[in-house]
Formats: C-alpha cells, sequence, structure tokens
C-alpha cells in the first residue's frame, strides 16, 4: 500500500511502499548488486552507506512511474542536490548560495571549504576528514539540505545563529555523526567517538548535533541489540497510550520506551502491522510470503526501513526494469509503439504541469485529469484512437501510484511530494515486510482486539475508550489512517480544532487492492519482476492491469495482480472465485499462446482494503482543493501537547509509503519528549512563582534578543510552532532615545500614554526602560500594521486593544508559563548576536523554509500501521475469509470467521481454486 515518490515538475512518483511493489529506477548504479546476494538481484546491505559515485547518479522516481520501470524522457531529472555546482573536471566541488533565510555559500572542495558571505573567517571551518563532499550527500539521503539547516533542527535551536559562521561547522559535524552510524547501523554511536575529530571548540555544537540527531531518530534507532540494550531498566517518565499498532505506532512506542516513558499500545487487530501484513500462503507442500498491503521498499539510499533491514541481516532484493505490456487479446504490445504513447503521454503531464504554473491558485480546483482529458482532445494526434487502450494503461499506473481517480487529484498539488525522493533503487524484503513488523513490535506492550472508541484529552491527561475498559495516560498517539479519520469511527473530547477537520476532509484516501496466487510452479519468465495487461473498457483500466512476481523473494511460485483506480472500488464487491477466474482468463491469453501450460492456482486471496473497518482505504493523497499543507496540519497536535497524530497521512514528505509512516513515528516521540520537558518547566515556576521570578526575567531577557517580531521601539515573541491567531504573545516596549513630547490635547485621558513620557523621563535621567504585556498573536501582527510610529501605536494599545503596559513583574505569573513554553520551544537556541540580527524591518524573523511550512520531518519509510475504526489502525487490508463454501468442490473459500475477522478483514482467500 505505498504511494508514490514525487518529483518536483511534473508527477508524482509510484509509491515507495504501497500496497503492492514500486518499480525500480533504471538508472541506479550497477555496481549496487553484488555476489554476496542469495539472489542475483540482491542489493548489498552496504547500500545505506552508498558512495559519492551511487548517491548523484541515482534518478529521481516520480509518481507517474510507479509500476513500471523508468525511460529516458526530458522530464526525468537526476536526484536534485541543493545549490550543488560542480565545475568542470571537479566532481567532488560542491557551491552553495546564500540567503536570508540562513542557506550559506558554501564551497566544498574534498576538505577544503570557505564561507563566501563571511570575508576572511575561512580558517574559522572545521576540517574533520576528506569526505565532507560524500557525507554531505549522504545526509542529504536522511532529508537534511546540503547548506541549510531544516526547520526541524531550527525549532530544536541546534545553533546559537542561524546563517552564520558555527551552522556551518554544526552542518559538518552533523553530516560525520550520520556518515559514522551508517558504516555500522547495529551499534551505538556516542559522543566520545568524535571528540579526537572535532576540536574543542566546537564541543558545543557536537553536542547540540548528537542530541538532535539520536532524540529525532536519525541515528541510534531499529532493532539492533546494541540499541535494545539502552532500553532503561526502570521507565519513570510520563505514561503514553498508542492507538495502532502499525508501522508508525511501532516506531513511536520502541523510541519512547529508549526514552523512559511508559508505553502502551490499543490494536483493534489481532496482529501488529497496520497496513503492512505479510501473510503465509501454502498449498501441497509449497509455500510463499505475501506481501497483501505494503510491500514495496523506494528510496533505498536513506530509507529507514532498508537500516532496519541491514540490522536484521537481510539483503534487499532489486525490483527489475524490465515491463513488458500485453494487448486484451495476450499478444505483446510492440515496442516502438509503447514507447511512442508513453513519450506522448508523458509530454501531456508536462504540459499540465505548466497549465498549474500559468493558473495560479485557481489550479487547486481543478483536477488533473480533466487537465489531462482536456490536452489529449486538443492534441488528438499524440494519442490515436488504436492507441487509447496503452493510454489508459498509464492512467491506471498514475491511479495507482496515487490510489485515487485521476478524476479527483489535485492538478495543482497532486505531485508535491517530489522534491523529496530518497534516491536509490525499489526493493523486495526477502520473506515479506513482516519480518520488519515482527521486528519492531518484539517486547512491544502491545493489547490485541481493543478497538477504541473515543480519545479524551485535556490539562490533566489523556483517557482513551476501547469496549468497555478506559485507558489512562499524561499523552495519547493517535495512528489510525485517514480512512478511519474520516469515517469519523473514533470520537475526539474536546473535538478537534475545525482547522483539523477541514484537512481530513480535503485529504483523499484511495484504494489498490491485490489478488494474491500461489501456483504449483513458475511458468511466467523468470527474467522479469514485472509486466503489464490491457483492457479495452476505459472504466475497468485499473482491473489487473500489472503484475508482480515474487518467486524471487516470496520463498515459491506466487504473482501478485494489482486492481487500481475506479476497478478498485468494484473489486470490493467482486466475488472472490470470479476475480481469480478473470485473472486466469488474463494469463492464459498471454501464456497458452506460447505453448506454455497455465495451472490453477494452489491457494488465492483477494484484499479488501475498502471495506476493513480499520483502514478503510489504502493510502492517502492530494484532492482537489487539497494540497501539501495539510499534511503539516493534520500533524499538529492539540490540546496543549496531550493529543498527537503520526501515519503516512501526516507528512508531506513521504505520503503514502511505508518509511513515511515509520519517521512520523520517531517524529511524534521527539515532540512527545519535548512537550513533557516544556511542561516540566511550567510546573516548576506555576509551583513557586515567586522563587522563580529572578529565573523568568533572565528567561524573558534572553528570549528578546531573538525576538519574533521587531518594530519601532517595539518587540514580540511568541510560540512559532503554534500557528492559533489566538495564541499569546508578550510585547515589550523599548524606550531608548529621548522623544518630543506628546502635544495631544487628550493626551492625560490614557494612561498608557502618560506611562509613555514617564518612563521617557525616567530614561533621561537614567538609563534604559523595558515594559510589557500581554497580547494574542493576531493583536501583535495587527498592531505591526499600524502606521505613524510608536506614538500611532501606543494609542492603538490603549484605545482599540485597551491593555496596560507594566513592568516585569507586573506581567503577574500568568506570563511566567507562556515564557517558560517559550523557551522550551526554542530549547538550546542561545542569543542571537547583534551583529547577526540583521534588520528591523517589522517582518516575522524567517526560520529556512518558512514559508514552506514544514517541509522536513524526517526520512522516507513504509506506510505505517493502519488503525481501527476505533482507532487502532492497522493492517493494510487484511484478509477477510468469507465463511461458506463457495462452490462443493476444492473451491473453498476460507473464513477467518468472527474473531479472524478483525485479524483479516479485507481479504477473501479460496484454496485449490480448480477453473
Amino acid at each position: 500500500m505505498n504511494p508514490p515518490d514525487q518529483n518536483q515538475d511534473n508527477v508524482p512518483s509510484v509509491s515507495h511502499s504501497q500496497f503492492s511493489t514500486l518499480p525500480p529506477q533504471s538508472n541506479s548504479s550497477s555496481n549496487l548488486e553484488t555476489s554476496l546476494n542469495p539472489f542475483p538481484n540482491s542489493i548489498s546491505t552496504s547500500i545505506s552507506n552508498p558512495s559519492f559515485e551511487q548517491m548523484v547518479s541515482f534518478s529521481a522516481p516520480k509518481k507517474r512511474r510507479r509500476g513500471r520501470s523508468q525511460r529516458s524522457v526530458s522530464s526525468f531529472h537526476n536526484l536534485p542536490v541543493p545549490n550543488f555546482a560542480a565545475p568542470p573536471g571537479n566532481s567532488n566541488f560542491v557551491s552553495s548560495s546564500a540567503s536570508s533565510s540562513g542557506r550559506l555559500n558554501i564551497e566544498v572542495n574534498g576538505s577544503n571549504l570557505a564561507v563566501k558571505n563571511y570575508p576572511g573567517i575561512g580558517d574559522e571551518i572545521i576540517t574533520i576528514n576528506k569526505e565532507a563532499t560524500t557525507e554531505a550527500l549522504l545526509a542529504l539521503t536522511a532529508g537534511f539540505p546540503a547548506d541549510s539547516l531544516t526547520e526541524e533542527e531550527i525549532d530544536f535551536g541546534v545553533v546559537p545563529v542561524v546563517g552564520g559562521i558555527e551552522q556551518v561547522n554544526y552542518i559538518l559535524i552533523r553530516n560525520h555523526i550520520i556518515s559514522k552510524w551508517r558504516e555500522n547501523v547495529s551499534s551505538w554511536v556516542t559522543k566520545e567517538m568524535f571528540l579526537d575529530s572535532i576540536p574543542k571548540h566546537c564541543s558545543s555544537l557536537l553536542d547540540s548535533a548528537y542530541n538532535y540527531l539520536v532524540t529525532h531518530g536519525y541515528i541510534n534507532f531499529g532493532i539492533a541489540q546494541a540499541i535494545k540494550d539502552k532500553i532503561p531498566a526502570q521507565l519513570s517518565k510520563s505514561s503514553v497510550v498508542i492507538v495502532g499498532a502499525g508501522l508508525s505506532g511501532l516506531a513511536a512506542a520502541r523510541q519512547l520506551i529508549r526514552f523512559g516513558f511508559k508505553v502502551t499500545v490499543l490494536e483493534g487487530r489481532k496482529r501488529p502491522g497496520g497496513r503492512v501484513y505479510t501473510k503465509k500462503m501454502e498449498g501441497n507442500r509449497v509455500g510463499a510470503a505475501a506481501d497483501l498491503g505494503g510491500s514495496v521498499l523506494t528510496g533505498t539510499l536513506g530509507n529507514p526501513l532498508g537500516i532496519i533491514a541491514r540490522q536484521l541481516g537481510s539483503s534487499l532484493y532489486k525490483v527489475r526494469d524490465k515491463c513488458p505490456l500485453y494487448r486484451v487479446d495476450g499478444k505483446p504490445v510492440d515496442p516502438d509503439l509503447d514507447m511512442k504513447v508513453e513519450v506522448a503521454f508523458n509530454q501531456l503531464l508536462d504540459k499540465a504541469s505548466k497549465l498549474r504554473q500559468l493558473m495560479g491558485d485557481v489550479s487547486m480546483d481543478v483536477s488533473l485529469g480533466a487537465a489531462l482529458e482536456t490536452f489529449r482532445q486538443v492534441n488528438g494526434d499524440a494519442v490515436a484512437t488504436e492507441e487509447m487502450g496503452l493510454f489508459n494503461w498509464h492512467l491506471a499506473n498514475l491511479e495507482y501510484a496515487n490510489a485515487g481517480l485521476v478524476s479527483k487529484l489535485s492538478l495543482a498539488f497532486w505531485d508535491q511530494d517530489d522534491p523529496y525522493d530518497m534516491g536509490g533503487d525499489h526493493c523486495f524484503l526477502p520473506g515479506g515486510n513482516g519480518r520488519l513488523v515482527q521486528a519492531l513490535a518484539e517486547n512491544v506492550p502491545i493489547l490485541y482486539e481493543k478497538t477504541v472508541q473515543t480519545i479524551r484529552y485535556g490539562a490533566d491527561g489523556v483517557k482513551v475508550t476501547a469496549g468497555n475498559q478506559v485507558y489512562e495516560g499524561d499523552m495519547v498517539l493517535c495512528t489510525v489512517p485517514l480512512g478511519v479519520l474520516k469515517n469519523g469511527s473514533i470520537k475526539f473530547v474536546p473535538e478537534l480544532p475545525q482547522r483539523k477537520l477541514d484537512c481530513i476532509k480535503r485529504l483523499g484516501f484511495g484504494l489498490l487492492n491485490k489478488v494474491a496466487m500461489l501456483f504449483p510452479f513458475v511458468f511466467w519468465s523468470t527474467d522479469l519482476d514485472t509486466f503489464g495487461h490491457l483492457t479495452e473498457d476505459p472504466n475497468y483500466r485499473g482491473e489487473f492491469f500489472l503484475f508482480y512476481s515474487y518467486a524471487p523473494v516470496a520463498g515459491g511460485p506466487l504473482l501478485i495482480a494489482l486492481v487500481a483506480g475506479e476497478a478498485a472500488h468494484k473489486f470490493e464487491t467482486m466475488p472472490p472465485t470470479d476475480a481469480v477466474t478473470r485473472v486466469l482468463q488474463i494469463l492464459r491469453g498471454i501464456y497458452e499462446p506460447q505453448g506454455i501450460n497455465v495451472p490453477d492456482p494452489l491457494q488465492t486471496v483477494c484484499t479488501r482494503w475498502g471495506g476493513d473497518p480499520f483502514s478503510l482505504g489504502s493510502y492517502s493523497n492530494v484532492a482537489v482543493g487539497a494540497s501539501g499543507d495539510d499534511y503539516d496540519i493534520l500533524a499538529e497536535n492539540v490540546g496543549d501537547g496531550r493529543l498527537f497524530f503520526a501515519g503516512e497521512a501526516t507528512t508531506r514528505r513521504y505520503p503514502a509509503t511505508m518509511h513515511g509512516a515509520f519517521v512520523t513515528g520517531l517524529r511524534e516521540a521527539a515532540n512527545m519528549a519535548q512537550s513533557v520537558k516544556a511542561r516540566g518547566i511550567r510546573k516548576r515556576i506555576d509551583r513557586n512563582p515567586s522563587r522563580n521570578a529572578h529565573s523568568c526575567a533572565n528567561l524573558l531577557a534572553d528570549l528578546f534578543r531573538d525576538p519574533d517580531l521587531e518594530f519601532g521601539s517595539f518587540s514580540i515573541i511568541f510560540s512559532r510552532r503554534n500557528p492559533d491567531p489566538k495564541s499569546p504573545a508578550i510585547l515589550r516596549v523599548t524606550l531608548s532615545e529621548p522623544r518630543k513630547r506628546n502635544e495631544d490635547p487628550n493626551a492625560d485621558q490614557h494612561s498608557n500614554k502618560i506611562l509613555f513620557q514617564q518612563l521617557q523621563s525616567h530614561f533621561n535621567q537614567q538609563q534604559q526602560i523595558q515594559v510589557y504585556t500581554l497580547l494574542t498573536r493576531q493583536q501583535a501582527l495587527d498592531l505591526r500594521e499600524v502606521r505613524g510610529g510608536d506614538e500611532k501605536r501606543l494609542y492603538y494599545l490603549c484605545e482599540t486593544l485597551g491593555v496596560k503596559l507594566v513592568g516585569r513583574k507586573g506581567l503577574g505569573t500568568g506570563a511566567d508559563s507562556v515564557i517558560a513554553s517559550i523557551k522550551a520551544e526554542r530549547t538550546g537556541r542561545k542569543p542571537q548576536s547583534s551583529s547577526s540580527s540583521g534588520t528591523k524591518s517589522g517582518m516575522i524573523k524567517g526560520k529556512p523554509g518558512a514559508l514552506k511550512r514544514k517541509l522536513i520531518r524526517r526520512i522516507k519509510g513504509p506506510v505505517p500501521q493502519n488503525q481501527n475504526n476505533n482507532g487502532v489502525s492497522e493492517a493494510i487490508r487484511s484478509e477477510s475469509l468469507g465463511n461458506g463454501q463457495v462452490s462443493e468442490q476444492a473451491t473453498k473459500v476460507d473464513s477467518i470467521g468472527s474473531s479472524s475477522m478483525q485479524e483479516h478483514p479485507s481479504l477473501m482467500e479460496t484454496k485449490n481454486l480448480h477453473i
């Protein structure tokens, strides 16, 4: 169930870890394959620490390319390395430009670095080794820009000054730590390992980089014994309830337990994994492991699930590029015609991409399908009538990549995640992804068959109701699939903010189904892993349009047919015997004319992800009216750090993928730890405000050295993570220069103005004075827009807002918690130096990428756990085997009965089916 990867310009690429497997990428380096692997196509696990050549040579897959190999067309391009430009004759040269958002002008030439923006300070840049360029590219695969900080790093306060020289050194240290761990992902990397290579004057940067990487799960994560050994004997921190034991829930649980939290995972099914489900199929002493949900690992160069596979000691199998297509009559499609239509199809996608640029915001209300159909009709010569079957096959492939109809995908943003593709091959894990799930679930306290109905959250903690049981905790992490949230299966008390409800409604949640067939032997060609089939009826273009061979990795002769688009919805009500009959007709139409006998399958399983109450679909997409921002909104915590959200639909970088789900679990574990820390600070202040008055005064002074707004004599600080216009802000007015006496005849009527004048007089005689008040964030923004200077702003404060300016103590204890919360949010941030504080233009001081919302949440990972209707999300449509006999002979449709309906409510299975 893994959705597409995406590239920047045109269309999103195929999902990495979707329901079914993804195609490999053609430009991947051939030297990734080694003779040491058990399979001819196996990729050595060393790819987690690839060479420079491997990292710069791979192509970035797009959602349009999900189901088959990459072709050399103009719209494809190599992985974009931010601001890297290599001069002739020097492939190891890296350059980058500086910007006001903190991006630096860095040149990397072997081990020599210079910062163009800071003349004369090149000597201050540290030299760790001669692999700065390779390490930067390796960090890039983990989601880190080469020459700037992520928004997550800025929030964490990793450097004293964004854009300063210390940022350059921090990036070098961060990249070096990541590279060091990637050399041996089964080890635990300590700070002490770097003391000899990092200069002593950079020890604070080493602390900052190491703490950030460990806390946010970029290093020292997974299932290796060295990492398990770090779990504390006594879990003494706050208690957390996690709803759903899918990939995101398991990732968060393991990380929180290592942090020392008490964790309880509630799962609606009888198994972990959510939409990632590997079923053991058997018949006549033949067996195979079938991935009925998320199956393909994409972007293996930085994929955290690839790292887990390394820790398991397993090699990955590269899905080969070759993907022939067959016509309705079973004859192979002419390769030249195939290429002609594919080029025409990609040209239409390119035109659609250009159209949305011309349309601007209006394109948000237009579907990709409408644009493609309009261009196809206008350019009738591009796709002739006899070629429509091929054209519809490409549409089906696109709908597979997005788990949604092209008629419902947003023209503006359907491929918004393309720029964040990790790069690398599309691969299978031999034995199935269930191996990853089982390893991650080991020793995690999971309560199965717990369907969550209600989540209550408030200042005192959380209460999660499952059946007649209530589970209490300090925080709750909801990882149920978007389909469950859309269905309203879980009641939130209080109701979720309208902003989150709206984004749940806007985002799309599509469907992909599979038919898995275990045969007595392999009758299909062994030199390919995929092949496609065309249909006559465009309404059924996605029905069994693509086949994946799992024989090299499943342990037996296993073939899986995909059902995408509108056909996937109709498939939900198709009797399983009819479905298998249709698939066998297609296979026999292809192979029997070649003199190849197609035997009856020993066992078949049909998925029903749309009807599975624990997922109600497969994976998310950007529907008409939605945007990448909606993924960010869904990821926001609510209830003052009590209710958190994770899952593939909460990452704008890696949506609809297994690794996307996994990394959101790591992300939220870090956010929950930070939230507990912030609450602890507030409690200490609230417990004894008088004792902490001096401490808060110092905190306030420190925070105002890097204000969020600054204009005239006014400075304002507020939470950078809370976009709520009603969230609190603290205003400071600094009186530092003599002013003309106010000639307003009504001045004596305004206490604020009188105070202002009195304080001026006091300052003229003695020293600088600072006065404060509490505002909302929106009031602060409105104040900034007042024209006429400080006098007019003071008048506005008094007349319009009715506030009073007071001394620090006059703010009262109510402001202490606000100060502590902002400080905790910026933990690790030192005061910004006056020389670098730069402009005071009245604009909100931006972090790199501030206008892009949170683009960097983490490495991509697999599609996470599905959650039950009740909130415990799990398997990608598991099987729902029906109870009764489908036919008299051995055409038995197994049903897992009522208890198994919870375990596999989405699969229909037939054994020994003879047709």
